[in-house]
């Protein structure tokens, strides 16, 4: 933990909590590695069906840097390169690619595999399964596409109590990995009462990443009079941040950047507490934490909640490319 006061050496009193963990999860550092390398070993064009992750300003960077981003296959031309996002595809998108003679690389998260893996277990040995999470995002979409005859997705408890199955004998449920754990405890534990005999996951689906984030979030909602999370409108993960700290009594927003910040928010805020979602660069929380001292901020102190140390290893289809590039250099 530091703190570190203006260049003047006075302070108002005024502080921002920065917290850890905070930014780019392993799946999301994974996930843009694979975009980086591909443009660098096998130059441009590179096609990205859908955002890589959810966040403008890395879409905007790569884009720059020269990927193309399509919403579906169909916008790739014959034969081309493609990423498959972080969130995952479905086999149909695969069977897509395959037709069409793409070359793939698959930047999907393993732990959004791992959900995609159960999916197709549990489908196998006859259960329906209660997918929870938002129908719309990219990942429940993916996940869905595994089986979806018998897949039905739940998205809040007024759902879960109404949800039917073939058979109540048979059912599981499935998560998408970037819910708020309060939520999502609360659906299960409505389905669990309807069906009891209904089968959870080996290991739970929400990701370390995502839990940790809103711990963190948790863990000081009381010490600050307002939250900050720097992340894109169409982060899940980001969003449920918010929740969670507005859930504990605390105003919370999510900003883009440091321009989507209201002055109004600031009164009668003494401590600002700032994080970020796990697809939001660090450098979008160092631009908001310098923004802040126009308000009077002029103490930023580092509070680390929990270690992070999870790496995941790139796709099989970049590791022997990236060995030879090595070795010619």
């Amino acid at each position: 933990m530091s703190s570190h006061g203006s260049p003047s050496g006075e302070t108002t009193g005024k502080r921002v909590i920065l917290l850890t963990p905070r930014g780019f999860c392993a799946g999301v550092v994974r996930a843009i590695d694979v975009v980086k390398i591909a443009l660098d070993v096998f130059r441009p064009p590179i096609y990205v069906r859908k955002e890589i992750v959810h966040n403008r300003h890395v879409v905007e960077e790569l884009r720059r840097a020269g990927a193309i981003f399509v919403e579906e296959l169909s916008e790739v031309p014959e034969g081309a390169r493609a990423i498959f996002s972080a969130h995952g595809v479905s086999p149909a998108v695969r069977a897509e690619a395959k037709e069409r003679k793409l070359d793939v690389i698959d930047a999907t998260c393993p732990l959004v595999t791992k959900v995609h893996l159960e999916a197709l277990k549990f489908a196998r040995e006859g259960y329906t399964i209660l997918l929870i999470g938002h129908r719309e995002h990219d990942e429940v979409i993916g996940t869905m596409g595994e089986a979806p005859q018998a897949t039905i997705v739940v998205s809040d408890e007024a759902e879960a109590e109404r949800v039917q199955v073939p058979d109540p004998e048979r059912v599981c449920y499935l998560t998408q990995t970037t819910l708020s754990w309060d939520e999502t405890s609360g659906i299960i534990a409505r389905l669990k009462a309807r069906f009891p005999k209904m089968q959870a996951p080996p290991a739970q689906d929400i990701c370390y990443a995502t839990e940790n984030r809103q711990f963190a979030v948790k863990a000081v909602a009381g010490e600050c009079q307002l939250l900050l999370v720097v992340g894109s409108q169409n982060s899940s993960n980001s969003r449920r941040m918010v929740e969670v700290c507005q859930n504990e009594g605390t105003p919370a927003y999510l900003v883009d950047d440091e321009h989507d910040v209201d002055a109004r928010w600031m009164d009668g805020v003494e401590t600002v507490v700032v994080t970020a979602g796990a697809s939001a660069p660090e450098v979008l929380v160092q631009n908001l934490v310098s923004s802040l001292a126009r308000f009077g901020f002029d103490r930023v102190e580092e509070r680390e909640i929990k270690e992070e140390d999870v790496r995941f290893s790139l796709p099989g289809e970049l590791q022997a490319p990236q060995q030879l590039t090595q070795i010619a250099l």
